[in-house]
């Protein structure tokens, strides 16, 4: 096998390992947003715990990509894959330690009547949910428009944030008693907020990536 084969392989893998990460990642977000509407602690706890295998998880793609580029010394656009695919990783791991945020939210008002049927906090979730698969899917694709379309969602992530923030704010507004659980939940929405942001951080690596050009589609 040529030095070339090899390289490829390497990366390959690597790349597989980078989806096994956003799968997992996927996983949390759903986890933590279930946990929270069931008031299911046990499952609040597995999201948390399983954020210390998201965590080594990136630990061991970053180390092998950082090798790539010691021992392979690559140029272009290979060099370009191995940044892109550091940028994913980071971007995921910060979705997961929002996961475990929001899981903690749920522990933290488990047993209370929650003040109002949780309605767009799902909403946010599954959208961001979508961003990061799709964003994966565009990343291995190497898919400009992909990338681009998944960006756009997070308007709509951002609308129902607005929603959820004027929603909870008028609850409190009303009856103070609901102040530190609608906190609690606004803490959750902002959480998914970012994760939305996150997502759209791995659709500008994608375009670097292609296009070798940088976008900023977080505005």
């Amino acid at each position: 096998m040529t030095a070339r084969q090899n390289f490829d392989k390497a990366l390959n893998e690597l790349e597989n390992e980078i989806l096994r990460m956003g799968s997992m990642v996927e996983r949390a977000i759903y986890d933590a947003v279930e946990s929270l509407a069931k008031q299911d602690v046990d499952l609040a706890q597995r999201v948390i715990n399983g954020d210390r295998d998201i965590n080594y998880l990136e630990t061991e793609i970053e180390d092998r990509l950082v090798t790539l580029i010691a021992t392979q010394q690559p140029i272009a656009r290979d060099l370009r894959r191995i940044i892109t695919g550091i940028k994913i990783i980071t971007n995921l791991e910060r979705m997961g330690d929002h996961a475990v945020d929001i899981a903690r939210v749920t522990k933290r008002i488990a047993g209370q009547p929650l003040i109002k049927p949780l309605v767009d906090i799902p909403r946010m979730a599954k959208i961001s949910q979508q961003m990061v698969k799709e964003g994966l899917d565009a990343y291995v694709r190497s898919d400009v428009d992909k990338a681009k379309y998944m960006c756009s969602l997070d308007d709509e992530v951002d609308h129902l944030y607005s929603q959820v923030f004027r929603e909870l704010l008028t609850y409190m507004m009303e009856d103070p008693k609901t102040i530190a659980q609608a906190t609690s939940l606004l803490f959750v929405a902002r959480f998914l907020e970012r994760i939305a942001d996150y997502a759209t951080n791995i659709g500008e690596a994608v375009i670097y990536l292609v296009t070798g050009e940088r976008f900023d589609l977080n505005l």
